[in-house]
């Protein structure tokens, strides 16, 4: 699991990155080109991924509460393959660390021993990076020697040594193990090996396609990338809030780390899957790739995740299971060989099995324990706060048996995300529970991203149908950044009459789905 990674990479037809391992890996797997987060912030995606519950049942919006005594005691997929007698180990951040895993990662629900965290993290946010000063700051933009950091090392290469280690001393046993393995990187600060920027000169970086907010996005909708901020590199140079803009040579230098710190997790998920085949696990040993969700480079004048648009939660979701996804492992051939991108500049690999139609994160428990043999978790029912095991997912095994189906015009994909105010404010992108005044849940569709903010009750975590605050409606086709928003109030007075008559057991979801029907009728050639 890689942490803020948007789906930029090879096997995503991104022609910029260089991911020749995750690439590698999707060559021999399935892939899904349309995944999405249900809330695109680390602790209630990580949250949601790992129950197959969506936020308003799981009720983490923030950092600030622990599902199993804020909400139900709902069954992990670890926890679930644990029961199952399968050892459950945890390296990295795979739950979020701290309140929203109770200071212990789930432990001993979800692992069979105490999580791993890598100890150099604790530097991550401290005056560790060289600038042009040779003084050591809390840059945003961290280029480091190895060597002169903290311990000789960085994070994300200490939890693939610890993968590794665990990956050895399962080899030789009978029982089936579960290993999930979380790099932090391309989060921020980018504090990365300094050689990886070599693979990004700067004079051929690009802007963002659309650097500039959108002339009818609600304020609403807009994160203002509070953290970024609080970094001293770009601190200093005093960017007007809420909206920027932020110069454009450090634009360049944000996207230039960003691809760099994309290209060094992939080494590390290189050293992981080689070990599969040093070991002679490959041939039985199903890998999931994914993220908990995307970030912002700049498009619509944002440099963070915090929203609804696609660039925030759009992921990849990447399944490999031998002898479905690619024909079982022959001995003496290597499935996996580590390549390490600094060394090579050419790469050629094919996906070979696509799906373009929408899937999300909570897909992944029940595809994944399908897929295992263990059986899915049967669906949740409309109130599931009572209920330890099911899933608000769906099953996606049985996508693996055939080529890819085209567009399903009934696929849809749901996230949603708090804001405190109509306006945004210094906590806009990470509201606190208690501060939580209005929620943007939105709809994907092949064809449409609809969105509607709603007023919300932290207190009773419902929203009011009948209280819109704004909504935006883009047309993916002809608007595939989603810069066009054609939503006009107007026609909402409309929804709500056809609502008000909808008896109130009809989900939220469904409701999303009959208003987009209804905005989008007729729109469609």
């Amino acid at each position: 699991m890689s942490d803020d990674l948007r789906p930029v990479l090879g096997c995503y037809w991104d022609s910029v990155v260089k991911s020749p391992n995750i690439d590698q890996l999707a060559s021999r797997s399935q892939v899904f080109l349309n995944a999405y987060a249900q809330q695109a912030v680390c602790a209630p995606s990580r949250t949601s991924m790992l129950t197959s519950r969506r936020p308003d049942t799981t009720r983490l919006y923030d950092f600030k509460s622990y599902w199993r005594v804020h909400a139900g005691n709902y069954t992990t997929m670890p926890q679930y393959f644990k029961s199952k007698g399968y050892f459950t180990m945890s390296v990295g951040k795979v739950f979020h660390p701290g309140l929203p895993s109770n200071f212990t990662d789930d432990y001993p629900y979800s692992w069979s021993i105490p999580a791993y965290h890598p100890p150099s993290f604790k530097y991550e946010n401290k005056k560790v990076c060289k600038g042009e000063d040779q003084q050591l700051h809390a840059n945003l933009l961290c280029a480091v020697n190895v060597t002169e950091q903290p311990g000789g090392t960085l994070p994300d290469i200490e939890s693939a040594d610890e993968a590794v280690r665990l990956l050895r001393s399962r080899a030789n046993s009978s029982a089936p193990f579960f290993l999930a393995v979380g790099f932090h990187k391309p989060h921020v600060p980018f504090r990365i090996p300094q050689e990886y920027l070599s693979l990004y000169p700067i004079e051929q970086m690009r802007l963002a396609p659309d650097p500039d907010v959108p002339k009818r996005l609600p304020p609403v909708a807009y994160a203002p990338w509070t953290d970024l901020r609080k970094r001293e590199d770009l601190g200093k140079l005093n960017v007007s809030f809420p909206y920027g803009p932020i110069p454009k040579d450090f634009q360049l230098g944000i996207r230039q780390h960003y691809f760099a710190a994309v290209s060094y997790m992939d080494c590390q998920v290189g050293r992981l899957l080689s070990a599969l085949d040093e070991l002679g696990l490959a041939g039985n040993t199903q890998v999931v790739f994914l993220a908990d969700h995307g970030w912002s480079l700049g498009e619509h004048g944002e440099w963070a995740k915090f929203s609804n648009f696609d660039v925030a939660t759009r992921v990849p979701l990447i399944f490999h299971v031998p002898g479905v996804t690619t024909h079982s492992h022959s001995s003496g051939k290597s499935t996996f060989p580590f390549i390490d991108v600094l060394e090579k500049s050419e790469f050629s690999f094919k996906n070979h099995k696509e799906i373009r139609n929408m899937v999300e994160l909570v897909d992944v428990f029940p595809t994944l324990s399908a897929l295992a043999g263990l059986g899915a978790p049967k669906p949740c029912p409309d109130v599931s706060l009572q209920e330890e095991l099911c899933t608000e997912g769906n099953d996606l095994a049985d996508t693996f048996q055939h080529q890819e189906v085209g567009e399903d015009e009934k696929a849809v994909s749901f996230s949603q995300y708090p804001r405190p105010s109509d306006t945004p404010q210094v906590n806009s992108d990470v509201p606190d529970l208690k501060d939580i005044k209005i929620m943007g849940y939105s709809l994907r569709t092949w064809d449409y991203r609809y969105t509607l903010w709603l007023g919300f009750n932290p207190d009773t975590f419902q929203p009011n149908v009948t209280d819109v605050h704004a909504g935006e409606l883009y047309l993916v086709a002809s608007d595939p950044g989603q810069d066009n928003n054609i939503y006009n109030l107007s026609d909402y007075s409309m929804i709500v009459r056809k609502m008000a008559g909808l008896p109130p057991t009809v989900s939220l979801q469904t409701r999303l789905k009959l208003q987009l029907l209804y905005l989008t009728a007729g729109r469609k050639t």
